[in-house]
């Protein structure tokens, strides 16, 4: 339902699997919307993208470019493709969402750029239409998107020596919400943002600048709601064990990140509480040393910022049932 809402909004999908492209098609996306990213694309997927004639492959590596040449000639088709630049940019967030430098697994570094111009026209089955580029996720600090901008410079011109022409320069995503205080800022910096392009790209004539605003546009629009099984008194601590885990939202356990945690049931004082899940693992907690309202058994919490990277990175571990989504016209 999310993906036919985004849809009618006219915005595009960048898939990362096959599964996220067959679901972009279900939901109604035109082909010519779809890019395709990742790392590791299986033979399979590859296919499917060919089968479907997406808009574009974003190539990640010398290896790749050339298995997505060989399957297309297979199929007597032409692949469009982005080659992703790792621009070696320090994004500046956690080391765990970090994309943009040599020492990621992201994109074609620097140094093989010329490699790749001189390959490319043995390359029957390849069009490459643009440049991608993915720096990060979750940043905040403005200046890394301007340190983009300025080796975007660099790298059109390259390929204007290389007379290889681009028709479109995706600059990925990124853009970062604020965590700590989603009621007062519901909204991401996109008059920054945008902003920092529009001064510091020039694009060519007949070319288009694309973006990848995935969590800026969904992060604030979700919360998990769990319900406090137990509060336990321990010899140091407080504990407010929640029926939810990180089987429902993993970040906390996978990246030590932050989220608001409002007790929607209680006006009590606050107090200082250890959040926790009911996961046979020690890293199931949502936050520690956390002053919330009070709780008791039966409390409700919304734990915010959740539309993004949370029910699609949710799993059965234990054996626990998948967290159900509802939207707010649902629950109305």
């Amino acid at each position: 339902k999310l993906l036919v809402e985004i849809k009618k909004a006219g915005l595009g999908a960048d898939c990362v699997s096959g599964g996220e492209i067959q679901a972009a098609i279900n939901a109604g996306f035109a082909p010519s919307k779809i890019a395709f990213a990742g790392v590791g694309k299986a033979d399979w997927e590859i296919n499917l993208a060919l089968d479907y004639d997406i808009f574009c492959f974003n190539v990640e590596s010398i290896p790749e470019l050339k298995v997505i040449n060989e399957l297309a000639g297979a199929k007597n088709k032409t692949a469009r493709v982005a080659l992703r630049i790792n621009p070696d940019i320090d994004a500046h967030t956690h080391h765990k969402i970090t994309t943009g430098l040599n020492e990621n697994k992201f994109g074609i570094n620097m140094e093989d750029m010329d490699k790749v111009a001189e390959m490319l026209p043995s390359l029957k089955n390849i069009n490459v239409s643009g440049v991608h580029f993915h720096v990060g996720s979750q940043i905040t600090d403005l200046t890394v998107f301007q340190d983009l901008c300025v080796r975007l410079r660099e790298i059109q011109q390259f390929f204007l020596n290389k007379n290889i022409p681009l028709q479109h320069i995706n600059v990925g995503g990124g853009l970062g919400v604020n965590y700590e205080h989603p009621n007062h800022f519901p909204m991401s910096e996109f008059e920054a943002y945008f902003k920092i392009f529009k001064q510091h790209v020039q694009l060519e004539p007949g070319q288009t600048l694309h973006f990848e605003l995935g969590r800026s546009v969904v992060a604030q629009c979700g919360s998990l709601i769990s319900r406090v099984l137990y509060v336990k008194e321990g010899v140091q601590k407080n504990f407010a064990i929640l029926d939810a885990g990180f089987t429902d939202l993993v970040r906390p356990a996978m990246y030590g990140a932050y989220h608001r945690i409002e007790n929607l049931t209680s006006e009590l004082p606050e107090e200082e509480y250890d959040v926790v899940g009911p996961i046979c693992e020690s890293t199931d907690v949502f936050a520690k040393n956390y002053y919330i309202n009070k709780p008791k058994r039966g409390d409700i919490f919304a734990i915010r910022t959740a539309g993004a990277y949370g029910e699609i990175m949710a799993s059965k571990y234990n054996l626990r049932k998948l967290p159900k989504g509802y939207t707010s016209e649902e629950i109305d």
